[in-house]
Formats: C-alpha cells, sequence, structure tokens
C-alpha cells in the first residue's frame, strides 16, 4: 500500500502535469484560431484561380499535359501533410495509417510509388520502414507563409511534367470542426476535374479575355495553382492540428483533475487510517497500564 508521502507526492506531480497541459490547451486555441482564418482567407484565392483554369480548360481548345490523364500510370506519388509534433490524438496516426492502407492495396513494390512528406512524424514513420522517400520538409512554422513550401510545391509539379510521376495524391487532414478533422485524399495532378459541370450548376459564366493567348495563359497558371493546392492544404491541416491538439489537451486536463480527485480520496483514507491506527495503539497502551 503506497504510504502517505508517496500519495502526496503524486498528487503534486499530477497537479503540474494538469498545468502544463492547460496552457498547452489555450496555446492550440489561440493558434487554432489564427489558422483557421488564414485557410478561409486563402480559399477565395484558390477558388478564383480555379474558376479562370476551368474556363480555359472546358471553354477553349487550349490543352496542357497537366489536364490530361495519362494512358498508363507507372508510378504515383503521395504528398502526406503531417505534423512536426506530438500531443495530438490521432491526428497524425490516423492519417499515415490511412496511406499505408492506400498504398498495399494499389501497389505491388516500392517500384510503382513514391512520398512527399511534409512534417517530422510523417518523416521518420516512413523512414523507419524504409519507404521511397523522394523530397521531405520539415519544421514548418505554425502559421506558414507560401514561402515555406514554395520550392517542394514547385519541384514536385515538375516531377509531373518531367514524368517521374504519372499521378500525384495529397493526404492530409481537412478541418471541420475544433473537434473534428477529416482524412482527405485529394488528386493533386493530372487536373482532370474541370469537366464544366460546376459552373453549369452554379449558372457563373464569366466570360475572359486572355493575353497573349490561352495556351501561354495555361502554361504560366496550372503550374501556380496546383502549387496553391498543397498550400492550402497544408494551412487546412494545420488548423485540423491545432484542433487536434487542443481537443488532446482538454481531455488530458479533463483526465488530470479525475485523478487528482481520486487521489486525493486514496489520501484522505489512508490519512485516516493512520490516525485510527494511532488512536487504536494508543488506547491499547493505556489499557496495558492498568
Amino acid at each position: 500500500m503506497a504510504s502517505l508521502r508517496d500519495i502526496k507526492s503524486k498528487i503534486t506531480s499530477t497537479k503540474k502535469t494538469k498545468q502544463i497541459t492547460k496552457a498547452m490547451q489555450m496555446v492550440s486555441a489561440a493558434k487554432l484560431n489564427k489558422a483557421q482564418n488564414k485557410a478561409q482567407s486563402f480559399w477565395p484565392y484558390t477558388q478564383k484561380i480555379r474558376d479562370v483554369v476551368m474556363s480555359i480548360a472546358t471553354g477553349t481548345g487550349a490543352s496542357h499535359p497537366m489536364l490530361e490523364a495519362r494512358d498508363e500510370v507507372k508510378k504515383t506519388a503521395y504528398l502526406v501533410i503531417t505534423s512536426d509534433r506530438g500531443l495530438c490524438g490521432a491526428y497524425n496516426s490516423g492519417l499515415l495509417r490511412h496511406t499505408m492502407n492506400t498504398i498495399n492495396e494499389r501497389h505491388k513494390s516500392q517500384d510503382e510509388y513514391g512520398i512527399i512528406v511534409i512534417g517530422k512524424i510523417g518523416r521518420d514513420f516512413f523512414k523507419k520502414r524504409n519507404m521511397p522517400i523522394y523530397q521531405e520538409i520539415v519544421s514548418i512554422s505554425d502559421q506558414p507563409s507560401y514561402a515555406d513550401i514554395k520550392n517542394i510545391a514547385a519541384t514536385t509539379v515538375e516531377m509531373f511534367t518531367d514524368e517521374v510521376f504519372d499521378e500525384i495524391y495529397l493526404h492530409y487532414n481537412h478541418f471541420v470542426s475544433a473537434i473534428s478533422q477529416e482524412i482527405t485524399e485529394t488528386k493533386l495532378l493530372p487536373l482532370t476535374d474541370f469537366d464544366g459541370s460546376e459552373k453549369e450548376a452554379s449558372g457563373d459564366t464569366p466570360t475572359y479575355e486572355y493575353e497573349p493567348n490561352e495556351e501561354a495563359i495555361l502554361e504560366k497558371l496550372l503550374p501556380h495553382y496546383a502549387e496553391s493546392l498543397v498550400f492550402g492544404a497544408l494551412l487546412d491541416g494545420k488548423a485540423s492540428e491545432f484542433g487536434a491538439r487542443m481537443t488532446a489537451m482538454s481531455a488530458a486536463t479533463d483526465n488530470a483533475s479525475d485523478m487528482i480527485d481520486q487521489l486525493n480520496l486514496r489520501y484522505n483514507r489512508a490519512r485516516q487510517a493512520a490516525i485510527t491506527q494511532e488512536i487504536n495503539e494508543i488506547v491499547g497502551g493505556a489499557s496495558a497500564l492498568e
């Protein structure tokens, strides 16, 4: 049975842990608000580029290799966005498990796929399993800028245009709410979902004039659009990360409170038992003197 000193020590250490988890919860809540606002403000920019690209792809005879699916898919890339730190519940584990299951279902050997990873957790996960990592980037800022991922995004697009990969998928956690994240797979390249159905459904048919011509616009705009999709997914993933960490730290704080209550109960019972034992010894000693 634990002594009073041992129980008191556990109570003290649990209270310190609770202070840490509570502080991390508050910090994550503040970062979540900033990350969510940044992700939401970037979305209209990406959507506008998409509208222009869709207008060219569906309304003119212009074509581009990034808009065309290849006859044979020899190699597929997976760009996986994870965090650099843990303590965020199932944010990383759920995503990495989904990516592993997807790879195992679609591919028979490592010659058929490659991995591009953002985040230390994902980098270490894939390296430990000796999986083919073509690019990696870690230590991304909590409030990333476009410049932070410009190089890896541009290189990813180049690997598609150079036919290193025949298709590229994005795997990340989509932010639904502070307590809910959705593991998402999006095809980054080729951009084959411009079928015009969105425009017809919304009735939005803007007219654009292109200078010098549609092909020249696509040549410049498509790589930038693909890069913006990567950046948008990163912002979305950051909001999801802080939401998951806030939720995890909230649960840890609640568990610490419950544990402190249980330890206090044990401490009071043990102290009461000790006092009762002392009283019994005093009474027994007094009886022996009579």
